[in-house]
C-alpha cells in the first residue's frame, strides 16, 4: 500500500523545539511569566479578551461553569452531536446536561431546539462550533438574553473562526479554546478560556490553581489545571502561524467544494467564517463505514467525529428522540483538510472520493 494521507497531522518544526528548548534551559518549567505572555497574545484573536490559559480545553470548560456557580440540579443545554467533553463537563459540576438536536446543514446545535428545551432549572448555554463553523451566536445570544441564561462557547475547534465577523470565544460570558495535538493549532496539550468578566477572569484563575492567587493563601477549593511554560511557549509559536495555517485549510476546503461530486460537501452559514478544524461530508445513499475502509484501501485516512450521539453513551445512557443527530452519527465523515497537505495530496483524495461514490451509485 502506498503512504496514506492522514486525517489530521500535528505540525511541529524546529521552532517550536528551540521554543521549549529555551524554557528547559531556563528553569522555570510550571506556570509563569510564559504562560502570561500566551495569554496576552492570545487575546489578540478573540476581541481582547481576558485569556486564562489552563492544561486542557475538558478543564477550561469545567472552569468556567465552576467560576460561574453552575451547580446540583442546575440544567445546562447542549448539542448530543459533538465530543463527550462538553457534556462532562457539565455533569462533573453535578449539574444535567440537556440534549438538545442540531441543524442539519452546519452540524451545530439548533436554535429552535434550544428554546423548546428551556425550563425553570435552565441555568446555561453550551453552543459548539462544530468542526471549524460557528453556531449562529446572534440567535442564540437573544435566546439567553430573553430568558436570562448564561452562554459558554465551546470552542476547542474554531481558533479564528467568526460570526457576523465578530470572533468566536466573544459572544458569551464565557469560551474555552482546546490546544490538543490535533487541533488547529496546539500546545502539545492545554486550554484557554475567554471573559470579559474581571470576576470571572479571577474565579477561574483562583480554581486552576488550588485556589490560590498568593502562594499559601488558599482562598477556595481549587484544582491544580494549570498550564506548564512548555506547553504555553509551543503555542506562542503557533499562534504566530495560525492565520497562515487557517488560509490554507480554507483553500483546501474551497478545492473539494469545487471538485467532489457524489458526497455532500460542507455547508457554510453566509455569516459564517469557518476554519475547518475538520472537512465534514456526508455519504448519502451508500454505506458510511464501506466508504472509509474503501478510502484506506486506497490511501486516503479519514475520521468519523462523532459516531454516537452523547446521549446514547454508557456515561449518559439518557432517551432523546433527536432525529438529525441520529441521521448525522450514521453520515458524516471528515476527509483530510490540514496545512500539510500537498495539491498532489488533495487530488488524490478528490479523484479517490469521486470514483468510490460514482462506483457506488
Amino acid at each position: 500500500m502506498s503512504t496514506i494521507i492522514p486525517a489530521a497531522k500535528p505540525i511541529i518544526g524546529e521552532e517550536e523545539k528551540a521554543a521549549v528548548e529555551r524554557i528547559l534551559d531556563s528553569g522555570m518549567l510550571a506556570q509563569g511569566m510564559e504562560v502570561a505572555l500566551f495569554e496576552e497574545e492570545f487575546s489578540c484573536i478573540v476581541a481582547n479578551r481576558n485569556c486564562i490559559a489552563v492544561n486542557s480545553g475538558t478543564s477550561g470548560l469545567f472552569l468556567s461553569l465552576s467560576a460561574l456557580g453552575i451547580k446540583k440540579d442546575d440544567e445546562v443545554i447542549v448539542p448530543s452531536f459533538t465530543f463527550a467533553a462538553t457534556a462532562n463537563s457539565v455533569s462533573l459540576t453535578g449539574a444535567k446536561p440537556i440534549f438538545v438536536d442540531i441543524d442539519p446543514q452546519t452540524f451545530n446545535i439548533c436554535s429552535s431546539a434550544i428554546e423548546s428545551a428551556i425550563t425553570s432549572r435552565t441555568r446555561a448555554i453550551i453552543p459548539v462550533h462544530l468542526y471549524g463553523q460557528p453556531a449562529e451566536m446572534n440567535q442564540i445570544m437573544d435566546l439567553a438574553i430573553r430568558h436570562n441564561l448564561l452562554v459558554i462557547e465551546d470552542a476547542a475547534q474554531a481558533h479564528m473562526a467568526a460570526f457576523d465577523k465578530t470572533p468566536v470565544g466573544a459572544f458569551g460570558i464565557a469560551g474555552v479554546f482546546s490546544f490538543y495535538p490535533t487541533k488547529n493549532m496546539t500546545s502539545g496539550e492545554g486550554g484557554m478560556v475567554t471573559t470579559p468578566s474581571a470576576t470571572i477572569d479571577r474565579q477561574c484563575r483562583l480554581l486552576r490553581n488550588q485556589g490560590m492567587e498568593k502562594r499559601y493563601v488558599n482562598e477556595i477549593f481549587g484544582f491544580n489545571n494549570r498550564m506548564t511554560d512548555i506547553h504555553a511557549a509551543i503555542g506562542r509559536v503557533q499562534l504566530k502561524k495560525l492565520s497562515r495555517w487557517t488560509e490554507q485549510r480554507r483553500t483546501h476546503a474551497k478545492f473539494f467544494d469545487e471538485n467532489l461530486t457524489g458526497v455532500l460537501v460542507p455547508y457554510v452559514h453566509p455569516k459564517a467564517f469557518h476554519v475547518y478544524h475538520q472537512y465534514t461530508i456526508r455519504i448519502v445513499g451508500l454505506n458510511r463505514d464501506d466508504f472509509a475502509a474503501e478510502l484506506l484501501r486506497h490511501g486516503v485516512g479519514s475520521g468519523v467525529y462523532y459516531p454516537f450521539p452523547v446521549h446514547q453513551l454508557p456515561s449518559f445512557n439518557h432517551s432523546y428522540d433527536l432525529p438529525e443527530t441520529a441521521l448525522a452519527c450514521k453520515e458524516v465523515l471528515s476527509i483530510p483538510v490540514h496545512p500539510s497537505l500537498s495539491q498532489e495530496d488533495l487530488e488524490k483524495i478528490v479523484t479517490t472520493i469521486n470514483t468510490i461514490s460514482s462506483a457506488g451509485a
